[in-house]
């Protein structure tokens, strides 16, 4: 008799939660029918940079979703998308299946993967919107059994810096050549600028500006001019400009100058970026050839040109948080999809080689970039001789040379 009842019993409970789950499947399929069920949507989304190598930077995002459902939404998957753009450059994008998405707030953590091949892509826009970025972090919740999708507030955030602005300077600095065929000063540095100027895919100019006074009874010929730009100790560009400048006695000249970042190894200053909390120190070195007359010459380390300056950027504002490393995620599966490379196009006519130092020779398997900039005429009317200028400018990649 016993047995009969505990089998009664247990047959009972059966049919009662079989009915409670047939009930919520009505419930469910009906309330999709007849729009009672709410779509979850995203109410925050939070990015952080991760780890960072040689060629990917792991991007994690943290998605605040509320589910207005008195259940969990797993009912057939929720699916999570995202991209990340920096002025409209597509950096990474990705997306997450399966995700299990509790009743009320809950939050979802996701990682993308960046090439960092794209960062030259990104700091050409930069350059070219003077120094200014738009970053944006667009995100999709999408539930498959509701047939509805959800997009996210879409995130936003600008990124300035001023990279060049301390190198426009009127202070007047001395250059000594520490040499016994010539005694000093020998020249005089009396203003300083600098510009960006055509970015292209391959290099970003900057044209500088030095505003040079002679105080020697004879004329002063500046015949080459180096100079070597590191980010993070990065060499980024280096190189000679070959155009000769004659500075005519107790007169003022303008000399102009351009130098070349080689965008290829930005991915490689962008890895330094990160590793030290998106912080940069940029520093340009200069050196100088004097020809001083009676066929000498003297090379000259320009210190007091030195430029260096500390670029700090917040991209996603959250630098000083701590990356995610769980979320109330449930047999999800991810997919990162890296943005399509772009195919760079050659640079106009620029040169540029490797060999010793910032005035040495060319290497014979250097690469050549060719500039021809415009030259300028003395900016005062102290200036009393024709100068001894070339047309054409030419480029050859360096580095620092030894004196």
């Amino acid at each position: 008799m016993s047995g009969h009842i505990a089998a009664l019993l247990v047959g009972s409970k059966l049919r009662t939660v079989g009915v409670v789950v047939l009930a919520l499947g009505v419930v469910a399929g009906g309330g999709v029918a007849v729009g009672v069920l709410g779509t979850p949507s995203v109410g925050d989304v939070e990015n952080r940079f991760g780890a960072v190598n040689d060629s990917t930077t792991t991007i994690h995002t943290d998605l605040v979703v509320s589910n207005p459902n008195p259940v969990g939404v797993s009912l057939g998957g929720v699916t999570v998308s995202y991209d990340v753009r920096m002025n409209g450059v597509k950096m990474a994008e990705g997306s997450k299946a399966g995700v299990a998405v509790e009743s009320g707030e809950s939050t979802l953590s996701a990682e993308t993967e960046m090439r960092n091949e794209r960062i030259s892509t990104w700091w050409r826009s930069h350059v070219e919107n003077g120094e200014h970025s738009e970053v944006s972090v667009d995100a999709t919740v999408r539930s498959s059994t509701l047939g509805r999708a959800a997009d996210a507030p879409n995130v936003t955030r600008s990124v300035d810096t001023e990279m060049l602005a301390a190198f426009n300077s009127s202070e007047t600095r001395e250059v000594n050549a520490n040499a016994p065929v010539v005694s000093d000063p020998v020249m005089y540095v009396n203003r300083t600028n600098a510009s960006w100027g055509d970015v292209d895919e391959s290099v970003t100019p900057l044209e500088l500006r030095f505003v040079v006074y002679n105080p020697k009874p004879y004329p002063v010929t500046v015949s080459k001019l180096g100079y070597d730009i590191a980010m993070n100790d990065v060499a980024v560009g280096n190189g000679t400009t070959e155009s000769e400048y004659v500075v005519a006695p107790k007169s003022t000249k303008t000399i102009e100058a351009t130098t070349y970042v080689r965008n290829e190894r930005l991915d490689e200053w962008w890895v330094t970026h990160l590793e030290r909390n998106q912080v940069t120190d940029l520093r340009i070195d200069f050196a100088a050839q004097f020809d001083v007359g009676g066929g000498r010459t003297v090379d000259v380390p320009l210190d007091p040109l030195t430029y260096e300056e500390t670029i700090e950027t917040d991209i996603f504002g959250t630098k000083n948080g701590t990356a995610p490393t769980n979320g109330t995620d449930s047999g999800e599966s991810e997919t990162t999809t890296p943005a399509d490379e772009e195919t760079a196009e050659p640079p106009e006519t620029t040169t540029a080689a490797d060999s010793g130092g910032l005035l040495g020779g060319d290497s014979p398997d250097s690469e050549e970039r060719t500039a021809t900039p415009a030259e300028t005429t003395a900016p005062t009317p102290t200036a009393t001789t024709t100068p001894a200028e070339t047309d054409d400018r030419t480029t050859t990649d360096d580095g620092l040379f030894a004196l």
